[in-house]
Parts: structure tokens; sequence; C-alpha cells
């Protein structure tokens, strides 16, 4: 009989599921819906909102999907885990029912509520206790509603982020846990606990947070309800959940300091392990517990975050093409073009308050344009440079807080299939780039394997994870590239 893991990744562009065979670490089936990116609803600028209820729909489609093509037999998965997508606000009334649509993670709703209590709780024991400032986070948004929904935060039973939820629709226990906490800005780091300070400033009662368990461990079993929606057998543990970022390091093996990862889907990403908790004076870098820290042995996470990264490039996509052109067509038109663009920039902040920008909401521009010369490679080289060089300035801030940035892991997939993009991030960083065969829902499977006790250790999780490629800097690209960054740099300074 096999030995299977399934991991979800619920992200804001589509949902993914994978079958692993825990023995070799392999995949032996996946699914991804839906085939475009998902809706992002906007109901005003700067808002973003989706339907939990879309997001157990592709769970159920893409489970049946991999059930089908691996035929699962009764007893052959170990275990499930859970990654999503980071500071969304799920809220449920008593019987369960979902109060409102989600306000995901590049809302900005509540940026002037988190700006004003980073003043009045006091800098110093925001970056102390919470090593952030409360900003647009999940803590933020809750208040926001409060304020300005005042009949749907009457109704609030339980909050949660979006895996929480989704892991609620699998075994019908409301559980999160403690790295949970620390993204949605709940958690006091020094006392170990939530912050009660900040509940007690936002006016929120602690009763509407879930009981916190570790990443790794036993949450729940498959319920019989859930069971019958998804064509699996009851009673398979969930035994892992994390954010996408925390979730995506663990996916590459990043767990020790200095070890650093990057993603670049809808947002671009950075991530390190620190063993002290470490801050960014401004916030522009957060700082969250790990999937495997502990108390005695601490581990955090320090997150630099852009927006708009992905979702630029598919906004161009659009644009130029829509259907009739794809994302390697793209890149080969983009190497068309030399390093720089020929002068042109994009600025692409464009997906709500950013973070490295002290959450401004400095929007998307493309600065330098000559009608006479550029066309839509440049427009294409230009985005994927622009990209880059948000990430670059993210970079600088995370140098300053001492992180030692040298190697970064990444899997090959979104932005990092791009030559151009591979290339434009190890010259204008001058890191070598490790690039492997993962993916957040490989993850969240190797990461069920450890919490179901299937493996003893993280080593012998990763059997299975292949390095692709490495990319190193090359030295007679380094000063183009240098430069590009410094005229992206300069258009930023002037707006």
């Amino acid at each position: 009989m096999r030995e299977l893991l399934i991991g979800y990744d619920i992200g804001s562009s589509s949902v993914k599921t994978t079958l692993l065979d825990a023995r070799t670490g392999r995949v032996v089936a996946s699914a991804t819906r839906p085939g475009e990116e998902m809706v992002i609803e906007s109901p005003q600028v700067g808002w973003a909102e989706q339907d939990p209820a879309t997001w157990w729909t592709y769970i159920q489609e893409t489970t049946h999907l991999i059930r089908q093509e691996a035929a699962i037999k009764a007893g052959e998965v170990l275990g499930i885990g859970i990654s999503y997508q980071m500071h969304g606000l799920v809220m449920l009334d008593k019987q369960r029912q979902v109060i409102r649509p989600s306000i995901i993670w590049c809302d900005s709703r509540a940026v002037g509520i988190g700006n004003k209590a980073f003043q009045e709780m006091g800098e110093s024991y925001c970056l102390e206790h919470l090593l952030n400032s409360p900003g647009n986070f999940t803590a933020s948004k809750l208040r926001w509603v409060k304020e300005n929904e005042p009949s749907n935060f009457d109704r609030v039973d339980k909050i949660m982020l979006p895996g929480d939820y989704i892991a609620m629709k699998l075994t019908g226990e409301i559980l999160t846990s403690e790295t949970g906490l620390s993204e949605g800005i709940f958690w006091d780091f020094p006392q170990n606990g939530v912050s009660q300070t900040l509940m007690d400033h936002y006016g929120l009662p602690s009763s509407v947070l879930p009981e916190a368990v570790p990443s790794f461990s036993h949450q729940g079993n498959l319920s019989s309800s859930a069971s019958e929606l998804l064509g699996l057998e009851s009673g398979i543990p969930v035994t892992y959940r994390a954010g996408d970022q925390p979730n995506n390091a663990f996916s590459l093996n990043v767990l020790e300091e200095g070890e650093l990862a990057t993603t670049a889907g809808t947002s671009g990403t950075v991530y390190g392990v620190s063993t002290r908790p470490v801050y960014d004076p401004a916030s522009r870098v957060n700082t969250f517990v790990h999937v495997n820290h502990q108390q005695e042995d601490p581990r955090y996470g320090v997150l630099l975050c852009v927006n708009g990264t992905g979702i630029l490039n598919s906004w161009i996509k659009r644009l130029i093409g829509g259907n009739t052109i794809s994302y390697n067509q793209m890149n080969d038109l983009a190497a068309d073009v030399p390093i720089g663009s020929e002068g042109l920039s994009f600025i692409p902040f464009g997906n709500g308050a950013e973070r490295i920008m002290q959450n401004r909401q400095i929007d998307a521009h493309l600065q330098g344009l000559n009608l006479l010369k550029h066309d839509k490679r440049h427009v294409l080289r230009a985005g994927q440079e622009g990209i880059v060089s948000a990430l670059t300035f993210g970079f600088h801030i995370m140098k300053e807080m001492g992180l030692n940035l040298k190697t970064v892991k990444a899997g090959k997939a979104n932005m990092f299939l791009s030559p151009v993009f591979r290339e434009a991030f190890v010259n204008m960083n001058q890191v070598v780039l490790e690039l492997y065969n993962t993916d957040g829902a490989q993850g969240a499977a190797r990461g069920a394997g450890i919490g179901a006790g299937y493996y003893a250790s993280a080593k012998e999780a990763f059997v299975g994870l292949e390095k692709v490629s490495d990319l190193e800097p090359q030295a007679d690209l380094i000063d183009a590239y240098g430069e590009a960054y410094r005229v992206w740099e300069q258009r930023l300074q002037k707006l």
C-alpha cells in the first residue's frame, strides 16, 4: 500500500493541491484551479476581498482531480497540510457562517488605523513586543470592521486566517497557530502569548481568537461531511498549517539562521530566518514566528514583501495580448531588449499599500517612456526589471537589519521561470540563486508528514527535493543592472 500526503496551497490567484509519495518525496498528482487568476473584488479603491466559499470550492475541485488521477485508496493518505495566503480576515458567526467577504492581505483600508495605533500604543512597545507596527494586518482589519461595520462586528463569534477557515471546513475544528497569530500582529513575543495590550487598545475581546496549536501537530480529522464532498475517507488527520511565506521557506528547507527563501507569485517576497527577534524600526520589513519556532529554540521569519509582482506581469499580459500570448512568449520578447530597457522604468506598486514604502499607496508608474523608441518588448522587460528593483530596495533594508543575503533559494515557478527575471534578480542583488523543484503545495504535504510523525526530522522530509540549477552573478552584467537599479530608485524617490 502506498503512503501518501496531501498538501493544499490556498493563494489569492489560485488553489493548488498536491499528492506526495511520502517514501520518495515525489509528486504523484497535482491540480490547480481556476485556470485563470482568481478574482479579487475591489469595491472601493485600495480594497481587496475574496469569498472564502470560493477557496473551499476549488479545494473540492482539485481534490477530486488528484483523487481520480492517482486512484487513491482507503488507508493510503497519512496526513493533510495547509498553506494559505497570509494576513486575511475571515469572520464567523455562532452558526459558523461567514459574515462578510474576507479582507485579504493586499487590502489597504486599515492602514490609517494601524498607523494611529503605532503612535498611540507607542513605537517602542510595538517594536519590542509585536516586532512590527500593527499596520494593515489582520488585527487592524478587524478594528476597521468594528469602526465601520458595527452590525457585522457584533455578529462575530470567531475570526480566523484563510488557512484556519479551510482547516475548519475539513475537520470542524476552529483553531489557529502561533505563527498565524503573529502574522495577524496579535502576538506578544516577550510574553509568548496574545498581546492583551493590543486587544484592549483595539477593543477586541480575546474570545474571538481561536486556540493556537503548533504548526506541526494533530489539528483534527477529516469529518464525515467533508469526506463526502472530497471523496476521501473520513478520519484523515490535518497535521500542518502555515502562511504561504513561512511555508514557502519550509518547502525549500529554510529553517536555520541565515537561510533565505524567495517567491515571485502574485506578490514577491524574500524571507529570512533569524534566531533573534529582529525588527525594522520603520516596520517596512516584518518579523513573524517561523514554523519551527520553539520558546527554548527560537526561530523568527523576517519577511520582505512587494505586492505588485506577478499581478503586474499578468496585467501587462492582458494589456498586450491576453489569451493570444503566453508567458513564455512574453519572456522571449523581454529578452530582445537590452538591460535597463533603454531608459524605461516600471514602478510596480499598484496592488495596494506597500509595506516597504511604509504603507504608502504609491501606485504603479511607467517612467521614461519614449514614443519613438519604446514598444511592448520594452514594457515587458521594464516590468520584470521593475519588480526586481523593488525587491532590491527591500534587500537593502534587510541588510540594514543584519541579515546575511548571499544565497537565496526559490522554487522554479511563477516569475522565476523567466530567464530575464532570474538574471536581473541575481545580478542586481549580487546573490547566488538556487532553484528547486518544489512549491507551496509540496511544502504543505511535507509539513503534514512531519506533523503526522511519519518523518522524524526535516532532513527526512526533504528526501526528493532536488536542486534544478544554480545561478551566480556575472561580472560583465553587474554594472549594467546596478545602473538600471540606480535609475529606477531615483525615479522612485521623485514620487
